[in-house]
């Protein structure tokens, strides 16, 4: 199981601030975000495109990465 958070914009557009997936050992940022899309739909891969994904202190976009028991999915954040 992986704890999933969502933020922001991509958590509107799944209508929830997290959730647990169940996604085997070894399994990548890539995995997550196609886990995400079949569920939630294809609408969504423009947006996870884009996100980073903070796992433990690190924050990445490369879709090899192993995922650990928590990832929090963050969109580009404008501000001021």
């Amino acid at each position: 199981m992986v704890e999933v958070r969502y933020f922001a914009a991509i958590a509107d557009a799944v209508g929830k601030p997290g959730e647990l997936l169940d996604l085997p050992a070894g399994s990548t940022i890539a995995d997550l975000c196609a886990s995400i899309t079949a569920t939630y739909g294809p609408k969504l891969e423009p947006m996870l495109a884009v996100c980073a994904y903070l796992i433990g202190d690190e924050l990445t976009r490369d879709s090899t990465t192993l995922l650990p028991a928590r990832v929090d999915v963050l969109p580009p954040f404008a501000g001021g």
